[in-house]
């Protein structure tokens, strides 16, 4: 079993944010622990950078502001909300969001859980089609206790429940 992680220091904000230019933007910090069950970036827009409005299907993200200014913006006509240091900024799943700094740049930490690991699918944002290629063990699972029959022609019932088997 795997020693438990010790709580500690990862690092110091202000060294963060002067360790960069302020006309320089991107990633000033990452959370460096490998197991993990969070994420957390401390980011750096630059003076009029912007992050586009778009959505997140998968993670809420929690948003603290810690230098500079700037505007939330979440599209479909909305009025931008106005950010300095110290807010706190909820952006949840599936909502509209997009970040732009002001004429000083903006300093924010990031906080949400793991993103899910990458998965193969349809290119070009194809509708994922529904229960897809059947499974070649289909008509051996029982349809009433889902148990996995032994291979073998002669059987056609469920040892566990007696269900008949899907026709082969």
């Amino acid at each position: 079993m795997a020693a438990s992680p010790e709580a500690s220091v990862l690092a110091r904000m202000a060294d963060l944010v002067r360790a960069m230019p302020a006309d320089q933007g991107g990633a000033l910090w990452r959370l460096p622990v490998q197991e993990r069950q969070l994420d957390a970036n401390v980011v750096r827009l630059a003076p009029g950078a912007e992050v586009a409005v778009h959505v997140e299907p998968d993670l809420d993200v929690l948003v603290f502001v810690v230098s500079g200014q700037g505007r939330l913006e979440t599209g479909g006509g909305a009025e931008p909300e106005a950010l300095e240091a110290g807010c706190v900024v909820w952006l949840p799943c599936g909502a509209r969001r997009g970040l732009a700094a002001g004429p000083h740049g903006l300093d924010y930490l990031t906080v949400h859980r793991r993103r899910p690991g990458m998965t193969i699918g349809r290119a070009g944002g194809a509708e994922r089609e529904r229960g897809g290629e059947p499974a070649c063990l289909l008509d051996r699972v029982c349809p009433e206790c889902g148990r996995l029959a032994p291979e073998g022609a002669e059987v056609r019932y469920c040892a566990r429940c007696g269900t008949a088997l899907p026709e082969r």
